[in-house]
């Protein structure tokens, strides 16, 4: 996977609360959300992302985190 450059966005640009500490980048590609980290993350990192969008798919893998866009069907 090719990382992100660009740099972690305040959580006012992107969304309340606090990201996970190790996090490298956090990226957008249309609606879905890429927080990478430095090193692996675990379940209480995604469980910090996932309780900032209720609602959304949210996957762990490894150093990656993903917020899946929201179907329109």
């Amino acid at each position: 996977m090719t990382l992100a450059t660009d740099e972690v966005r305040s959580t006012e640009e992107c969304v309340e609360g606090v990201w996970p500490v190790r996090t490298r980048a956090v990226s957008y590609v249309g609606s879905a959300c890429v927080v990478e980290g430095l090193g692996d993350l675990d379940l209480d990192d995604l469980d910090l992302v996932r309780g900032q969008y209720p609602g959304r798919r949210v996957t762990l893998d490894g150093d990656v985190i993903t917020v899946w866009p929201t179907s329109s069907a």
